[in-house]
């Protein structure tokens, strides 16, 4: 087999024709039989629940301001200690049957939900991107904004946790990717810079506008704080599509679904109708992700339709 620097042919009887740029792409995973796919791509999802079990710490301890290093993890309500051999992603919850070892008290499903859906979000991307470092980028800032999603969703918080811990994982990438060379969806580290800036600062000003005309505070520093991660990922252009997005999903979700549920709620209480807070945050990280995998079709598309002659 020859230097894998390039864009070389791999001289493996039957996979003449696959192209390649690293040590294995997506085209030679399509060309795996069943039992080689799953001994890839089975470590992969053992990988990415076992940061999906790190993030369910993370969505639980730092809307609290607590260390997501220690305590050790432990029963939120007997506050008894999980042992290692507990703490297994998935497989721990199944055998305890969904119910804590020492209190027999239901252990909530968004634990093994998370691992499960992390795990899998890591198996489709080095499915599409192959054994690459992009794989390892895209899967880890999906992670991360899933992370976002969920705390936001539960607290109406974005931790500084995640955001900070967000900005330095993408622009150490964006770093590492210069001398790795490698193709990415991923900016580089200037446009990076000026994409977090960017970012922060269209959200802070489209917040304080809305502030300005509702006469209350319509928007967290955390939207803030993501989008300069958000920005230092994506760069400023598609930035600024990523809150064009989730505006637009957020706006329609609230007004069509969300209000109207509210609403009925309230007028079956007999309270009056007072509409809820957006939590922004739950909008902005999925469009992040559209945006960074396709952000620049999008864009091109609207371009070409809007100035055509």
């Amino acid at each position: 087999m020859q230097d894998m620097s390039g864009n070389l042919p791999i001289g493996t009887k039957g996979l003449e024709s696959i192209q390649y740029t690293g040590p294995l792409t997506s085209g030679l995973i399509g060309h795996l039989t069943m039992t080689e796919l799953l001994m890839v791509l089975i470590p992969v999802f053992i990988v990415g629940a076992s940061f999906g079990s790190f993030l369910n710490v993370c969505i639980a301890r730092w809307p609290l301001d607590l260390s997501v290093v220690s305590p050790r993890s432990r029963c939120p309500r007997c506050e008894r200690p999980i042992k290692s051999y507990e703490n297994i992603p998935v497989l721990s919850w199944l055998i305890l049957r969904g119910k804590c070892a020492g209190c027999a008290l239901p252990i909530s499903l968004q634990y093994p939900l998370v691992e499960v859906l992390v795990g899998l979000g890591w198996v489709v991307a080095f499915s599409f991107l192959g054994f690459t470092f992009e794989a390892v980028r895209v899967a880890a800032f999906a992670t991360l904004l899933f992370g976002i999603a969920v705390t936001d969703a539960k607290h109406y918080l974005i931790p500084d946790g995640f955001t900070v811990s967000g900005l330095i994982m993408v622009m150490l990438f964006a770093i590492v990717n210069v001398f790795l060379d490698e193709p990415s969806h991923f900016v580089t580290p200037w446009p990076a810079i000026l994409g977090a800036c960017v970012g922060a600062g269209a959200i802070t000003i489209i917040g304080w506008i809305a502030e300005v005309i509702m006469k209350r505070e319509a928007m967290g520093f955390g939207d803030t704080t993501l989008m300069a991660v958000v920005g230092a990922a994506v760069g400023a252009e598609r930035s600024l599509l990523t809150i064009v997005m989730g505006a637009f999903v957020g706006s329609v979700t609230f007004l069509l679904i969300v209000g109207p549920i509210v609403k009925i709620r309230a007028s079956k209480r007999g309270e009056e109708f007072a509409f809820p807070d957006v939590p922004f945050g739950v909008f902005l990280a999925p469009a992040a992700l559209l945006t960074l995998l396709w952000g620049d079709a999008l864009i091109r598309w609207y371009i070409e339709r809007a100035f055509s002659a």
